[in-house]
């Protein structure tokens, strides 16, 4: 799937390949520590975040998910 930018597909190609590689081969083995995609998530984080602004695409009042998002307080 391509992404929202033209300019970037090639960093949504990247970091999917990078966050699939990990998650397999280390997440699902039981090895959470680190992500090694950070920067690539946060490069291609951005350039979506242009493109939109370019494309001029409504986002009020959607919540973007990311690696700064904290999770929400368990209320049990």
């Amino acid at each position: 799937m391509n992404s929202v930018g033209e300019a970037c597909t090639d960093m949504k190609r990247e970091y999917d390949q990078c966050f699939n590689r990990w998650f397999a081969e280390k997440f699902l083995k039981g090895d959470g520590s680190g992500d090694p995609c950070t920067d690539l998530f946060k490069r291609y984080q951005q350039c979506v975040q242009k493109a939109i602004k370019e494309k001029e695409i409504p986002i009020e009042g959607l919540e973007f998910m990311g690696h700064s998002k904290e999770k929400p307080e368990s209320s049990s």
